[in-house]
């Protein structure tokens, strides 16, 4: 495609937010809540479920980091098409598994496609929009937070309404990972037929054809963000912020129900008015971010976050506890929106597919890390919920302290592609 055939930046923008929507929504329709009821249904005991749950965070917290710097290289494009076309193919493996084994081992390869396709789309998005980046890097997160959002009602509804007078069949379960890999596939078709050039490989043309030059250039790239202090604790802002999130996503129901004594709706609804408050601010936070800066968008709200985290212990009721969430709720917006453009704003442009991969591959160790951790408090205090969250909480904390005196913001990139 020549420079001058080649759609205008906001155009790929268009696109990529709904190829996000379709892979997210594809990729939660395939976990939440059909992938448990799955392994249910197949025979999984508790810890096995559990295992098959947790395996794709592996895949990204191994491979993020290489998918993102091999961006770097051979370009964005590649490297998306790469990752879509897990998201279009895998799904229909699922259709296929007949025991316990084969949907962990099914459930790990799919995994790939968040693992290539998230570092990549995120660098892609901060290659398009230059000095905007905290504005557009967030109207791009909280798309694919609503798909992602709707793929699981939708993989709920249909867990609901497939099954004839009864528990869902093996059959049931093969119908919707059908469906999930038509998204995939919608996903892959947007891509391929309406996206533009992106970012070019660093490489030239000839370095391509050496596996020796490629190698050298990729443990550069590896080696310079890795290394980079800024980067590493400017990404564990956004680890620590998901490790708090992981942790009330696994136990607030818990809590909301059989300590505070709230039904099961109100529970959801706590969910429910964290994620809108993070969707709905997180535009205008990152907006913001690109005109007042990011640092202190994200030291005010891993504070919120760490206040609200460790207050929820000591409600009682219902009220307190909606008010909590959306503090929480926006808390994340505010780091969110800002914590992955200071970290493109801290490299070069070829090296924004490395530095998505390094705060990627901390997103999902906290993610991973933060129901393990929670559960693990919560047995050694005998159940009090305030004796597990307070050291999460002082965690966050003296995280946000030492980001605040030890990192200096950058002035936001201006160099889009376009």
């Amino acid at each position: 495609m020549t420079a001058r055939s080649r759609p205008p930046a906001h155009t790929d923008f268009a696109v990529m937010c709904a190829v996000g929507v379709c892979a997210r929504l594809s990729y939660a329709m395939a976990r939440t809540p059909v992938l448990a009821l799955f392994a249910v249904a197949l025979g999984a005991a508790p810890e096995m479920i559990g295992l098959i749950v947790g395996i794709s965070t592996v895949t990204g917290i191994i491979f993020k980091l290489p998918s993102g710097a091999l961006s770097d290289l051979v370009g964005r494009r590649v490297m998306l098409i790469a990752g879509l076309a897990v998201f279009a193919l895998v799904p229909f493996a699922y259709l296929l598994v007949s025991g316990t084994g084969g949907l962990l081992v099914v459930r790990f390869v799919h995994g790939f496609a968040t693992a290539i396709y998230g570092p990549v789309a995120m660098a892609a998005v901060a290659d398009i929009a230059g000095a905007r980046k905290g504005e557009l890097m967030s109207w791009f997160s909280s798309l694919n937070i609503a798909g992602t959002l709707c793929g699981a009602l939708l993989g709920g509804y249909l867990l609901w309404r497939l099954p004839e007078g009864g528990a869902a069949a093996i059959a049931d379960f093969h119908t919707i990972y059908a469906v999930v890999g038509g998204f995939g596939v919608l996903a892959l078709a947007l891509a391929s037929t309406r996206l533009g050039a992106l970012a070019p490989g660093d490489l030239a043309p000839e370095a391509r054809r050496s596996l020796r030059a490629i190698a050298r250039r990729f443990a550069e790239g590896v080696r310079t963000i890795a290394s980079d202090y800024r980067v590493i604790v400017t990404s564990s802002m956004e680890g620590l912020q998901n490790m708090a999130l992981g942790a009330l996503e696994a136990f607030l129901p818990v809590y909301a129900v059989s300590v505070v004594g709230l039904n099961a709706f109100q529970a959801g609804a706590l969910w429910a008015v964290q994620i809108v408050a993070t969707l709905a601010a997180k535009p205008l936070m990152g907006r913001i971010a690109d005109r007042a800066g990011r640092k202190p968008l994200i030291v005010a709200g891993m504070a919120l976050c760490a206040g609200a985290f460790v207050t929820i212990p000591t409600s009682d009721s219902f009220a307190p506890l909606i008010a909590l969430a959306l503090a929480f709720g926006l808390g994340e917006a505010l780091v969110t929106s800002s914590a992955a453009a200071m970290v493109a704003d801290m490299c070069e442009r070829r090296h924004y597919g490395a530095a998505m991969g390094v705060f990627g591959t901390y997103f999902d160790i906290g993610h991973a890390a933060g129901p393990i951790v929670a559960g693990l408090l919560l047995a050694a205090s005998s159940g009090n919920y305030f004796a597990a969250f307070l050291p999460l909480a002082v965690l966050l904390a003296a995280g946000t302290a030492l980001f605040a005196f030890t990192v200096k913001e950058t002035g936001n990139g201006t160099d889009s592609i376009r």
